[in-house]
C-alpha cells in the first residue's frame, strides 16, 4: 500500500467519513468510476461506520465482494452460522451495506413520516445515527430492498425536493447483531438450506408450546432459547415428545429453553384460568369456538359439559347465569375445574364431576334431564346443550343417546342440542362425520345437523363440530301399549305382585 493510501486509511480509522466522489476517466475505459471508491472498496466491510456518498446520475460499477453479494440478502445473519446446535450469540455479528440520506436534524421526524415506508425498520435499530462530519445534520437509514442499486425512486425523489434536501445516496457501513435479527431469519439461517424452518408456537402463560419435525430435533435447544430471546413473557418453551393421550388429554413434554414451572395463567375471552400444563389439556387455538358455542346460550339455559377440561365452556356459560354441569375424567382437570371456578366466582353455579363420559351420560345427565324435561311447562323457552369436546373419540358415545329417557318428550323445541366435535381426514369432513354421528345413533340427521368447520389440525387433518337436536324417536323410549294401560286394565302378570304369588 503506498503511502497515500496509509495516511488516507490512518485518518478515517475506524470511524464514519462522508467521502464525496469525484469521477476520472482511465485511458483504457470510457467509464466514469470514484476514485476514492477503489481505494476503499477492499476494506468497506471491515471498517463499521463507513459509508460513500452516490451522487445522483452517477454510474459506476464497484469490485465485487463478499459483502456485496450479502446485500441481496442484508437481513440474513452470518453464513457461520449454519448447522449451530449451542446458540452462540457472537457468531451472528456482520456488518452490511446500507443506504442513508444525509438530513437536517430539524426535519429528521418530517422525513421519517413522508418515508416511513422506505426507512429501514429492523429490531433495535435506530434508523437515524449522528453524521460525524456536521453535528446539525443526521443520516436517516433507508431499506436497502426498498432501494434498490442504491438508487431513489420518483416518489422518494419528489419528496425531497419538497423538502429541500439533496437527492444524494450515501453507503453506510452497518454493524448488525442477533439482537437485530427475527427469529424467523436465525432459524433460517441455521438450520440446513432447504428444511422447514418453524417459528410458530401456542403460547399458554408464560410457556411456548412446539410441536418440532424430525429434522428440527437436533437444533431443539437453540431453537427454545431463541423463542425465548424474541418473545417477551415467554419464560419457558416446551416440545411435544408423545401424541395425545385420549385418556387424559395429555400428552408427554420436554422443556427445551427456560424454567421448568408448567403451571401457569392465561385469559380467554376475558376469563382469567390457571392450569399445569403438564398435567390438563389447553389449546388456546380453540378460544373463537369457545366463545363461538357460549355465544349460543341464553341465561336460564342448562349446559352439559362432558368433557370439560378446566372449564373454557362452562366458566364463561355460568358467568352468563346458564346452570352448568361439568365433567372430566382427568383428576388434574377436576381439581383445575374447581379451581377455575373458584377463581371466577361461579363454584356454587357449577356442578362439577370426576367421571368417565359414558357415566355422566348416563347418570347425572339422565337424572337431570328426566326431572328437567317433565316439569317443563310450554310457555318456557329453557334449551338443553350438552358439549362434547373430545375429538379423538366424542361421536363413539353418542350411542348412549339411544332411550336414555322413557315416556314422551313435552315438546320437540325442548329436545336437547349436542354439539359434538371430531377429528376428520377425509375428502368431504362434513358428510364424515355426519355419518359417524348417524352410525352411533342409528337414524340419520338429514337436513336435522349442521356442521362447522373449527380448525385445520395438520395437513388433510379438519377439527369439526356438528350440532343437532336429538331427534325424540333416538332420545326417548315409548312404553309399549301393554305398559302404558294401568294395572287394572290389563292382563297383570309377577311385575304386579313383587311379593307374592298371582291368584290361581
Amino acid at each position: 500500500m503506498n503511502n497515500f493510501s496509509s495516511r488516507t486509511l490512518w485518518r478515517f480509522g475506524y470511524s464514519a467519513r462522508l467521502l464525496k466522489t469525484n469521477r476520472f476517466r482511465t485511458a483504457a475505459s470510457n467509464t466514469s468510476f470514484p476514485a476514492v471508491w477503489m481505494l476503499l472498496a477492499q476494506y468497506s466491510g471491515r471498517i463499521p461506520g463507513l459509508f460513500v456518498v452516490v451522487k445522483k446520475n452517477t454510474f459506476f460499477t464497484m469490485p465485487e465482494t463478499v459483502e456485496d453479494k450479502a446485500n441481496l440478502e442484508v437481513y440474513s445473519p452470518h453464513p457461520e452460522v449454519r448447522g449451530m446446535t449451542l446458540l452462540n450469540r457472537e457468531a451472528f455479528k456482520r456488518t452490511v451495506v446500507v443506504p442513508v440520506l444525509k438530513v437536517k436534524k430539524e426535519i429528521v421526524n418530517t422525513l421519517l413520516k413522508s418515508l416511513k415506508h422506505t426507512v429501514l425498520q429492523r429490531p433495535g435499530l435506530k434508523r437515524v445515527v449522528e453524521d460525524p462530519e456536521d453535528e446539525d445534520s443526521r443520516l436517516v437509514i433507508l431499506d436497502p430492498h426498498k432501494i434498490p442499486e442504491f438508487s431513489l425512486g420518483q416518489s422518494e425523489q419528489e419528496v425531497l425536493k419538497q423538502l429541500n434536501i439533496r437527492p444524494e445516496v450515501s453507503k453506510y457501513n452497518l454493524e448488525l447483531t442477533y439482537e437485530n435479527f427475527k427469529s424467523e431469519e436465525i432459524l433460517r439461517a441455521v438450520l440446513p438450506e432447504g428444511q422447514e424452518v418453524t417459528s410458530g408456537f401456542s403460547r399458554v402463560g408464560h410457556i411456548a408450546h412446539l410441536n418440532l419435525r424430525d429434522h428440527q430435533l437436533p437444533y431443539r435447544y437453540l431453537i427454545g432459547q431463541v423463542i425465548i430471546d424474541k418473545n417477551p413473557g415467554i419464560t419457558c418453551v416446551v416440545n411435544k415428545t408423545s401424541i395425545i393421550d385420549s385418556t387424559y388429554r395429555n400428552f408427554q413434554m420436554e422443556v427445551l429453553a427456560g424454567e421448568s414451572n408448567l403451571v401457569t395463567k392465561v385469559k380467554e375471552n376475558n376469563i382469567a384460568y390457571e392450569l399445569d400444563f403438564s398435567k390438563v389439556y389447553w389449546n388456546p387455538r380453540l378460544s373463537t369456538e369457545h366463545g363461538r358455542i357460549v355465544e349460543l346460550l341464553k341465561p336460564g339455559d342448562v349446559l352439559f359439559d362432558v368433557f370439560a377440561g378446566i372449564g373454557p365452556f362452562a366458566i364463561p356459560a355460568a358467568k352468563k347465569k346458564c346452570h352448568v354441569f361439568a365433567n372430566d375424567l382427568n383428576p388434574e382437570s377436576y381439581k383445575w375445574l374447581l379451581h377455575n371456578c373458584k377463581l371466577n366466582k361461579v363454584d356454587n353455579k357449577i356442578k362439577a364431576f370426576n367421571m368417565d363420559g359414558r357415566d355422566f351420560l348416563l347418570g347425572p345427565v339422565r337424572e337431570e334431564l328426566s326431572k328437567e324435561l317433565q316439569l317443563l311447562k310450554e310457555e318456557q323457552k329453557t334449551s338443553f346443550h350438552i358439549v362434547m369436546n373430545l375429538p379423538a373419540l366424542a361421536t363413539e358415545f353418542l350411542d348412549v343417546f339411544r332411550y336414555l329417557l322413557a315416556g314422551e318428550p313435552c315438546s320437540t323445541a325442548s329436545l336437547p342440542t349436542v354439539h359434538c366435535y371430531g377429528f376428520s381426514k377425509h375428502d368431504d369432513p362434513a358428510k364424515d362425520i355426519q355419518e359417524r354421528a348417524e352410525a352411533s345413533l342409528g337414524t340419520s340427521l338429514d337436513g336435522r345437523c349442521s356442521t362447522y368447520l373449527v380448525r385445520n389440525v395438520a395437513p388433510n387433518k379438519e377439527m369439526l363440530c356438528i350440532s343437532f337436536q336429538i331427534p325424540a324417536d333416538v332420545l326417548y323410549k315409548r312404553p309399549c301399549p301393554d305398559e302404558a294401560k294401568p294395572a287394572s286394565k290389563r292382563l297383570r302378570t309377577s311385575k304386579d305382585f313383587p311379593e307374592e304369588k298371582l291368584p290361581s
